[in-house]
């Protein structure tokens, strides 16, 4: 991959949530202005070229560093790599964010969903800490489900943005790995189990007192086998896809 259109960045703090998983902050001279849940491709020089990953930003487009979201994938050619990064270390950015995942590409809606599994909830804490989700929206219902407590990342960030929208959100975290790994999870609304389980059996909406309907707009990031059964659960209730020349009700973002 050619280095020419790369720009230099540096890793100036890290966080480990669990031995896989990690959060990289950086900063870039002259990375152009981005939108909120927006994608960053991130390199590193590996021999003679750059190898290089698409990573939503976590950090909104107002704070500064940059922020990536990883989980470290055994045996891949970059993630581990970017897993072993410490502070003050080197690595490479594309000047420009892209995607079309955003609030600017769905239209406002009585709620917004934002769910999400492992990582897919990088581009919605950005968003989040946004004026534009608040005036968009009347409620937001963040759901971040994982397979063990341990898992469950950003809780003060989390926290921060329930204090600052006391009566327009709501998050709720989804445990997949038994009750046992509950131990160091917050007890209110942490669930066990799948998410798309509860949003089958309606257990979601009761407890949030929200509804998934034509009144509201879901946002789906995460890995494909959660993406592809919200879409079918969805559209079971005669929910479309949204785009821009045909308006709908869900969003979609799949990655793991």
């Amino acid at each position: 991959m050619s280095t020419s259109k790369w720009i230099a960045a540096t890793v100036v703090g890290r966080r480990q949530w669990t031995p896989t998983l990690f959060s990289i902050q950086f900063e870039a001279a002259g990375m152009a202005p981005f939108e909120a849940g927006q994608f960053a491709r991130v390199g590193l020089l590996i021999g003679d070229e750059i190898i290089g990953r698409p990573y939503s930003l976590v950090n909104a487009p107002n704070q500064s560093p940059y922020e990536i979201y990883c989980v470290e994938v055994e045996g891949g050619p970059l993630s581990p790599r970017l897993n072993a990064l410490r502070v003050s270390d080197a690595l490479q950015v594309m000047p420009s964010a892209n995607g079309f995942f955003s609030l600017k590409e769905i239209p406002g809606a009585k709620t917004l969903w934002c769910i999400s599994t492992g990582t897919g909830l990088g581009p919605f804490l950005s968003m989040l800490r946004t004026p534009q989700a608040w005036q968009q929206f009347d409620h937001v219902v963040l759901v971040h489900g994982v397979r063990t407590a341990d898992e469950l990342a950003y809780g003060e960030e989390i926290v921060a943005i329930a204090q600052a929208h006391p009566h327009q959100f709501q998050c709720v975290k989804f445990v997949s790995r038994g009750e046992h790994s509950l131990k160091s999870a917050p007890a209110r609304h942490t669930l066990i189990g799948r998410v798309t389980t509860h949003v089958e059996d309606g257990n979601l909406e009761r407890l949030t007192d929200h509804k998934m309907d034509a009144s509201a707009q879901v946002m789906l990031c995460g890995n494909p086998s959660m993406v592809s059964d919200m879409i079918s659960l969805l559209e079971a209730r005669g929910l479309k896809k949204h785009r821009r020349r045909e308006p709908g009700n869900y969003t979609v973002e799949t990655y793991w």
